[in-house]
């Protein structure tokens, strides 16, 4: 018997097994692919980092290359991921998919495509984003969709028009990179988390980092569950360090509408509280920026950092759009964007929420020795993030380590 598995060989899993190998804690660590395998196999072709490449780094690794204000692409990210598992020597066995795991007196029976394992304790770093989320509507058979998940480039897509659903990070990069490719392109905006690539001379995320945002840990959080579930934030990498948010969509020609709500007779139905939505983001937006300032003046950075700025708020269309018909031939694909949820089909302990949710206060699982990493806001903001696993990695082990020690020999 092992005592430890973890399930998920991405930064997460690797974090947990390199932490577990520090206390001498034996361990496994199951990959249903090879090392990085979301990262291989589930993002577009284009995809960068939203993070820049100074802030890459997991425990005792960091990103050591020649452009720390540049923003990784996913060969790159795959490479550095894979370096890890290497340096960190971690005991990962690649094309192992687990089918089923399930509760026994003395911890939990573990069933894979090579066969059964036994173990004290369970890690489960199997993503937050195995599934996309698409919603239940009855779109025209002859409109092709897609999801996030399944898009790879432009040239994938029938020619015409394309719609995207989601202005998440994700859907203002492909709204964005779709047009650029000489496509007519809708985006249907729900709510969303607006911010500018650089602030005041400097990456936006330096802000959040280093003024404590990204440190704010679950328990802090006034509503823990709605947070979880907000988009990412609306940035892309680029090696212009440009923003992308609405404003710039629609200066270059994209079309705004909000909410997909419904599809009635053939026709797209979008709500009609764009102006609510913007006005939320932007007001959002403007109290992280003073949350930034007031740090600035409080440690101060105001005298290294450039004057205070305030953005345009989001520009509302000229045209104001409450349906689409869909069977016009004007929109010939839709992309879903509207987000991902974990797969926990083989979790046979009972553990999952009606919504597919785990059920896990701080990565600490609602069943004896089993825990979680890598999900949203798990013990802090930049949970999900490459170097928010770290500090997460680190606590939980450090659980899971005392749960051991109270256990009988």
């Amino acid at each position: 018997m092992l005592t430890t598995i973890v399930i998920g060989a991405g930064h997460s899993g690797l974090s947990a097994s390199r932490f577990l190998s520090e206390r001498s804690i034996d361990h496994l660590v199951l990959e249903r692919g090879d090392v990085a395998n979301s990262w291989r196999h589930d993002r577009w072709d284009s995809l960068r980092l939203l993070t820049p490449n100074w802030q890459s780094r997991l425990h005792g690794f960091r990103y050591d290359g020649a452009d720390p204000d540049g923003f990784m692409t996913m060969p790159e990210v795959i490479d550095f991921i894979a370096r890890y598992a290497v340096e960190s020597a971690a005991p990962v066995r690649t094309h192992t998919t687990v089918t089923s795991v399930s509760s026994t007196s003395q911890g939990y029976r573990v069933s894979t495509n090579q066969g059964e394992m036994l173990c004290r304790t369970l890690v489960i770093a199997s993503g937050a984003c195995n599934l996309a989320r698409v919603p239940a509507l009855e779109i025209p058979p002859k409109i092709e969709c897609v999801s996030a998940l399944a898009y790879r480039r432009p040239d994938q897509l029938p020619a015409g028009g394309v719609m995207v659903v989601g202005a998440s990070a994700t859907g203002v990069q492909l709204a964005d990179e779709i047009h650029r490719s000489g496509r007519p392109v809708t985006i249907s905006v729900g709510e969303h988390v607006r911010l500018p690539r650089m602030y005041r001379g400097r990456d936006v995320l330096w802000w959040m980092e280093m003024s404590g945002v990204w440190d704010e840990r679950w328990t802090d959080v006034d509503d823990i569950v709605r947070a979880r579930k907000l988009p990412s934030p609306q940035l892309v990498g680029t090696p212009e360090r440009t923003t992308l948010d609405l404003n710039s969509l629609s200066a270059m020609g994209v079309t705004i509408v909000g909410r997909f709500a419904a599809v009635r007779d053939g026709k797209a139905l979008f709500s009609g509280g764009l102006k609510n939505l913007f006005a939320l983001a932007d007001l959002k937006l403007t109290r992280l920026l003073d949350t930034f300032d007031e740090w600035a003046i409080a440690s101060g950075q105001h005298l290294d950092v450039g004057p205070v700025e305030r953005f345009e708020p989001t520009r509302m269309p000229e045209t104001s759009h409450l349906e689409l018909d869909l069977k016009s031939g004007e929109i010939t694909s839709i992309v879903w964007a509207t987000g991902f949820h974990p797969d926990y089909h083989w979790l046979d302990v009972p553990v999952v929420d009606r919504k597919g949710h785990l059920r896990h206060e701080g990565g600490v699982v609602d069943a004896p020795g089993m825990y979680a990493l890598g999900l949203p806001l798990l013990r802090r903001r930049k949970s999900t993030f490459i170097h928010g696993a770290e500090d997460d990695a680190r606590e939980v082990i450090e659980h899971l380590a005392g749960f051991l020690a109270r256990q009988p020999a």
